[in-house]
């Protein structure tokens, strides 16, 4: 009976690991198989190299995928792909719209901003920008360099 209590908390985590890792795990890879069994010729795949493609020939183990604009044809195997898509991402789309669906609705054009009135007024406001500029550095009056050359000789004496 000791034995038991003992192990309790060790089959307690692996029933706890089943549930959360195992289970799920088996779950998906049955979903994807069972996608990769129903590929039929003119799916659009991704495989898991990240190549897109529509498959033009099925085979037990094998797929022949058209690849781009140009009609490369390559033979892949079914276990490498990764996904079955609607919409091939160079536009052509598999879906046949119907009159009842909804086209999106036209967006209103952008409102563009205004141009300045001249160049010239341009050229003045770059202008007056280094003019404030130049002014703020330079000291005005001797009072102030007077202030800032004893604010100097201070500091050099406190040094020393």
């Amino acid at each position: 009976m000791d034995t038991l209590y003992t192990l309790m908390p060790l089959i307690f985590l692996i029933l706890i690991m089943y549930f959360l890792f195992i289970r799920p795990q088996k779950k998906r890879e049955k979903q994807i198989n069972a996608m990769r069994n129903s590929i039929k010729v003119g799916d659009h795949i991704i495989t898991i190299g990240g190549i897109y493609g529509t498959v033009i020939r099925v085979k037990d183990d094998s797929l022949t995928i058209q690849v781009g604009t140009d009609k490369t044809k390559l033979e892949v195997t079914r276990w490498s792909v990764s996904k079955v898509v609607d919409e091939l991402p160079y536009g052509k789309s598999t879906r046949v719209r119907t009159d009842a669906e909804e086209k999106p609705a036209k967006k209103a054009p952008r409102k563009r901003l205004q141009k300045p009135e001249t160049e010239e007024a341009v050229s003045e406001q770059v202008e007056e920008v280094p003019e404030v500029e130049a002014e703020n550095n330079t000291p005005d009056t001797d009072a102030e360099m007077s202030v800032s050359e004893a604010g100097t000789e201070n500091n050099l004496t406190e040094e020393e």
